[in-house]
C-alpha cells in the first residue's frame, strides 16, 4: 500500500490530502475501466482465499502450495481494499487482449505430503478463491470434494488442476470476467503415502468473446455464474408490510393522538379560566394529567454531559449513513469496485466528526453545562474507544490466525494519522461553533425548584423493527440503495412515532423523567439488533470458527450500538418537539 507524503500547508489542503490518504482520489466513484489494444497483456491478480461459509475469514492465496513466481510483486492498493481483506499480487497467467490460449502450462509442482495435507483440509473447508482481473473479481472452487453413502462410505477430494477464463469485451473494453471448471476433471488427493511425492502440472485456457453490453453496470444480475448465493431482492411484500405499518403509527399520532391532546388542551385551558380566581397551587392539587407536572418536565436530566455526547454522536452517524446511501444513488462513487464503500465511509465519518462537536456542544451549553471541554472529549471517545477496542480484539485474532483481514501496521498508522488530524479537529472546531452559537434553552414553562414527587408507573414497552441481517454479512455488495433509502426513512419515522407515543403516555402518568428514557425506548432497538444477530449466527448461516465468529459477534455489537445512539438521538429529539409543543400551546399564570 502506497501512503502518500503529507502537505505543507494543512490548513489550505486538509480535504483533497485526506482524499489522497484514503487511496480514494482516483475512483471509488468512477468505474474503473482499462483501455486496451489487441494483444495488450491484461494483468490477473491472485488476491485471497478463504472458507465459502465465513465470509471474513480470508488468507492470502500464495499461503497455499500454487504456482506461484520466484519473487512476489504486490499491486499497490488503496486503503478500503486492505480493509476489505484484499492482498492482491501478480500472477504466472499470461493473458493478451482478445488472444485465446488453449490448455497453456502455468508451472509443474512437487508437492510434499505436508503441503498435500495442507491442501485436503483447505478443500475439505470449502475453500475458494478470488482472483481479479482489470478490477473485476472472479471466483472458484480450489478443489472438489464428494460424500457419498453410508455403508461403505465414500470421501473423495480432488484438487482443480486446470482453469478455463472466459473474459467477455465490448470494443476496448474487459466486460466481464469468470472461470469455470465445468469440462476438468480434478486431480485425486486421495491414497498417498507419506513418503511419497506428488507431481502435478497446472495449466490454464483463456476463451474471449464479445458482447453488445457496453458498462459493466447494464449486466444483468445473475450473468456471472452465481458463485455466491444470491440475497439481495427487493422484498416487496416486507416494504409493503412496512408502509403499513409507517402509516398505521404516523395516524395514530397524528389523528388520535392530536385529539386526544386537542381535548386535554380544551380542558385544560378551561379549567384554567374557571380557576383563574385560584392559585395555581390550587389547581395542581386539583387536577391530574401531563399538565400538572409542567413546572418539572423541563428540568434538566442528570449526567447531561453524557447525554449530549449520546445526541452528538447519533447525529453524527444519521448523516453519514444519509451521506453513504445518497453518495450511492447519485452514483458518487462505484459500489463494486473493491473497498469504494469503505473508503466512502472512513472519508465521511472523518468529516462529519464536525457534525458530533456541534451538537453535542450546542445542546450542553443550552442546558446549562459548564465543562465544555470535557463534553468534547467524552464526544470523540463515545464511539471510538469502544470501536477501538472491538477492533483490537478481532484484528487480534486475524493475526493470530494470519488472516489478510489484520491490518498492516502502516494502515494502522495512517487510520490513526487521520483521526488525529481530520476527525478529533473537527469535532474541536464543531464544539467551539456549537458552544458560542447556543442560545438559551427557552423552555415554555418556568421550573421549579424542588421536584415534585413522581407516582407509582405501570410500564409496558414493545418496540420492533425490520431489518434484513443477511446483507449485512452476504457475500455481495449492495446495490439496492433506492431501497435501502426507503427503508431508513421508514426507521426513523417509525422511531420518532414510537418515541412520541411513549412519551405521552409518560407525561400523562405524572413522570416527568423523560430525557434519558426518551433515549432508551427506541434506542434499544440496538439491543434487538444484536439479539437478533445471535439467532442470525446459530439459525440462519453456516459460519463457523474462531475468526469469523469473533469477527461476527464484534462487529454486530458494535453494530447494535451506533443504532442505539442513531434511533435513540431521533427519539429524543422527536420527543422534545412533541413536548415544546403541547406545552407552548399550554395556557398558564
Amino acid at each position: 500500500m502506497t501512503v502518500l507524503g503529507y502537505p505543507r500547508s494543512w490548513s489550505c489542503h486538509c480535504l483533497p490530502v485526506l482524499i489522497l490518504l484514503l487511496g480514494i482520489g482516483h475512483g471509488p466513484w468512477v468505474e474503473g475501466v482499462t483501455h486496451y489494444k489487441p494483444g495488450d497483456p491484461v494483468i490477473l491478480y491472485v488476491n485471497k482465499v478463504g472458507p465459502y461459509h465465513n465470509p471474513q475469514e480470508t488468507y492470502h492465496y500464495y499461503q497455499l502450495p500454487v504456482c506461484c513466481p520466484e519473487k512476489i510483486r504486490h499491486k499497490s492498493l488503496s486503503l478500503g481494499e486492505v480493509l476489505d481483506g484484499d492482498r492482491m499480487a501478480e500472477s504466472l497467467y499470461e493473458i493478451r487482449f482478445r488472444e485465446n490460449v488453449e490448455k497453456r502450462i502455468l508451472c509443474h509442482m512437487q508437492l510434499s505430503s505436508a503441503q498435500v495435507e495442507q491442501l485436503r483440509q483447505a478443500i475439505e473447508e470449502l475453500y475458494y478463491f478470488e482472483f481479479v482481473v482489470d478490477d473485476l473479481p472472479i471466483r472458484g472452487f480450489v478443489g472438489y470434494m464428494e460424500e457419498s453413502g453410508f455403508l461403505p462410505h465414500s470421501h473423495k477430494i480432488g484438487l482443480w488442476t486446470h482453469l478455463d477464463f472466459h473474459l467477455e469485451f465490448h470494443g476496448d473494453r474487459i466486460i466481464f470476467a469468470n472461470v469455470s471448471v465445468r469440462d476438468v476433471k480434478p486431480h485425486s488427493l486421495d491414497g498417498l503415502r507419506s513418503d511419497e511425492l506428488l507431481g502435478l502440472t497446472h495449466t490454464y485456457s483463456v476463451r474471449w468473446s464479445e458482447t453488445s453490453v457496453e458498462h459493466r453496470s447494464d449486466r444483468r444480475r445473475g450473468d456471472d455464474g452465481g458463485f455466491f448465493p444470491r440475497t439481495l431482492e427487493i422484498h416487496w411484500l416486507s416494504i409493503i408490510n412496512s408502509m403499513v405499518l409507517v402509516f398505521l403509527l404516523v395516524g395514530f399520532v397524528a389523528v388520535i393522538l392530536m385529539r386526544v391532546l386537542r381535548n386535554d388542551l380544551a380542558r385544560y385551558n378551561l379549567d384554567e379560566e374557571t380557576s383563574s380566581g385560584g392559585s395555581s397551587d390550587d389547581f395542581d392539587q386539583g387536577d391530574n394529567g401531563w399538565k400538572i407536572i409542567h413546572t418539572d418536565v423541563f428540568r434538566f436530566p442528570p449526567y447531561r454531559g453524557l447525554l449530549c455526547a449520546v445526541l452528538g454522536v447519533g447525529a453524527q452517524f444519521l448523516a453519514l449513513g444519509t451521506g453513504i446511501i445518497v453518495m450511492a444513488l447519485l452514483g458518487m462513487f462505484n459500489v463494486h469496485r473493491h473497498g469504494a464503500i469503505n473508503s466512502a465511509a472512513i472519508l465521511l465519518y472523518a468529516l462529519t466528526c464536525c457534525i458530533s462537536g456541534y451538537v453535542s456542544s450546542h445542546f450542553y451549553r443550552q442546558i446549562g453545562g459548564e465543562r465544555w471541554v470535557w463534553n468534547i472529549i467524552l464526544t470523540s471517545s463515545l464511539f471510538s474507544v469502544p470501536f477501538f477496542l472491538t477492533w483490537s480484539v478481532v484484528n487480534s485474532v486475524h493475526w493470530a490466525n494470519g488472516s489478510t483481514q489484520a491490518l498492516p501496521a502502516t494502515t494502522i498508522l495512517l487510520l490513526l494519522t487521520v483521526w488525529l488530524l481530520v476527525g478529533f479537529p473537527l469535532t474541536v472546531i464543531g464544539g467551539i461553533f456549537g458552544k458560542n452559537n447556543a442560545s438559551p434553552f427557552d423552555a415554555p414553562c418556568r421550573t421549579k425548584n424542588i421536584a415534585r414527587e413522581i407516582p407509582p408507573q405501570p410500564c409496558a414497552i414493545s418496540v420492533e423493527l425490520y431489518y434484513i441481517f443477511a446483507t449485512v454479512w452476504g457475500r455481495e455488495q449492495y446495490t439496492l440503495y433506492g431501497i435501502l433509502f426507503f427503508v431508513f426513512a421508514i426507521l426513523l419515522s417509525v422511531g420518532a412515532c414510537i418515541s412520541i407515543a411513549l412519551t405521552y403516555f409518560q407525561l400523562s402518568g405524572e413522570d416527568y423523567r423523560w430525557w434519558w428514557r426518551s433515549v432508551l425506548s427506541v434506542g434499544s432497538t440496538g439491543l434487538f439488533i444484536f439479539l437478533y444477530s445471535v439467532f442470525y449466527y446459530a439459525r440462519r448461516s453456516n459460519m463457523s470458527g474462531a475468526v469469523q465468529t469473533v469477527e461476527f459477534f464484534g462487529y454486530s455489537l458494535l453494530t447494535g450500538y451506533v443504532f442505539f445512539l442513531m434511533l435513540g438521538t431521533i427519539s429524543f429529539f422527536s420527543s422534545l418537539k412533541f413536548i415544546r409543543y403541547i406545552y407552548v400551546n399550554l395556557k398558564m399564570d
